[in-house]
């Protein structure tokens, strides 16, 4: 397994893995990689330090999160964080955003799936719900600016969520 880091023009890092750097390179030149930010399938691969796996361990049981502690760079500092989650922070700052940028995304997706989409009717469904006259909860939409002033003012509850292009096929 090759893993690779990987950026797009906007400069937004992401991890990618892949078979072989075979592998990587035909899904590059068909045009399958994408930045799951902006959706650009203009994407360079970044330099990036190898991380080797000792198979020699004497401790018994070591779990994957603690190995991958053990093989972390010495200019980073590693906590386990849940078990099996690492987070990095210190230098080295790409992992640090991919790990961010992966949160979000699930965060986003979690959003996107526990909510009903009414889509342009998203301001008319939200007053009904205000006002009772639809069952409550959770919808997504899209309305103009002015719109959702109106319902602020109303005392209707919105956010302006950005629609990444990462997300799309998750909605349908």
């Amino acid at each position: 397994m090759k893993v690779y880091n990987l950026a797009c023009p906007l400069d937004h890092r992401f991890e990618g893995w892949f078979a072989s750097e075979e592998d990587c390179l035909a899904q590059q030149d068909k045009g399958l990689l994408a930045c799951p930010i902006c959706d650009s399938t203009d994407i360079t691969r970044m330099p990036s330090a190898p991380r080797i796996a000792k198979s020699s361990s004497t401790k018994e049981g070591v779990s994957s999160a603690e190995l991958a502690v053990n093989n972390a760079d010495s200019n980073s500092v590693a906590e386990v964080l849940s078990g099996d989650m690492l987070a990095l922070t210190g230098n080295d700052h790409s992992q640090l955003e991919a790990q961010v940028q992966a949160a979000f995304l699930k965060g986003m997706r979690e959003l996107m799936g526990r909510s009903e989409d009414v889509g342009t009717a998203f301001a008319e469904e939200a007053r009904k719900i205000h006002y009772k006259e639809s069952p409550e909860r959770s919808i997504r939409g899209q309305t103009t600016l002015d719109e959702a002033e109106a319902l602020r003012e109303e005392g209707i509850e919105v956010m302006a969520i950005p629609m990444l292009p990462a997300l799309k096929n998750t909605l349908q």
